[in-house]
Formats: structure tokens, sequence, C-alpha cells
């Protein structure tokens, strides 16, 4: 009866550990990407679009937001700081954000082209748009 309560145990050990194991690096978690691809987003068009103007309690409650689910989903808080302090993803997905705005006609030294998407993205009311302001 012992070895079977003893296999019984570490079962349950095992299975109570395995969610953490089975996480993807918060960096891969798709929901955490998109969240931050929309902020990242709404952050260069407000740099460089001297008509539109950011939304910064909103850009502060969404960033809450993302540690919000990342902790949910079950991340720890050195995993959610890691991840804010990553300076070689945030330089990847800045990469990405840039060569999409430019595919959308966004170039550096051209502000009416971050204008033109922000003002798309805020009359879609995408994520990105409920970040930023037309002035």
């Amino acid at each position: 009866m012992r070895p079977i309560l003893t296999a019984a145990a570490l079962a349950l050990a095992l299975a109570h550990t395995a969610p953490a194991a089975a996480l993807t690096p918060l960096h891969q978690d798709r929901t955490v990407a998109a969240m931050f691809y929309s902020l990242g987003l709404a952050d260069e068009v407000r740099k460089n679009c001297p008509s539109i103007s950011p939304r910064m309690i909103r850009a502060y409650n969404y960033l809450k937001s993302i540690e919000a689910y990342a902790r949910k989903a079950g991340y720890s808080e050195d995993q959610i700081r890691d991840l804010a302090e990553n300076k070689v993803e945030k330089e990847k997905l800045r990469t990405i954000i840039r060569a999409d705005l430019a595919k959308r006609g966004a170039a550096p030294g051209m502000p009416e082209g971050f204008c033109n998407v922000g003002l798309e993205e805020i009359a879609s009311n995408s994520a990105s748009g409920r970040l930023l302001r037309a002035n």
C-alpha cells in the first residue's frame, strides 16, 4: 500500500509543477506579444507624428493589464520583470513594428506617414488607436 501512496503523492506533486514548467517563454506568449506590439506601434506613431499625442494614463493601464495577464497565466514576477528589462526582445519587436510601419507608408523623416497610420489606428479603434489621441 505504501508504494501506491508514494507514487500517488509523486504524481500529485508533478501535476502541480507541470503548468509552470510548461509555460512558454513570456516573450513568446502570443497575447503578450500582441499587446506589446500594440503598445510599441502607438509609441512609434506618437514619437514621429506631431499631430498625435499619447494617452499616457491609458498606456500605463494597458501596460499594467499586460502584467496582470502574465500573472494570471502563471508567470512569476521575476519572469515579468525579466521581459520588461530584456533589451534584445525589445529591439526585435521594434524592428518588426518599424518594418510594418514602413509597409504602411511610415518612414523615418516622413511624419505624414506616421500620422496617417495613427489616424487609421484611431479610426479603427484598435488597441494601438485607443492609446493615441489626434490633436
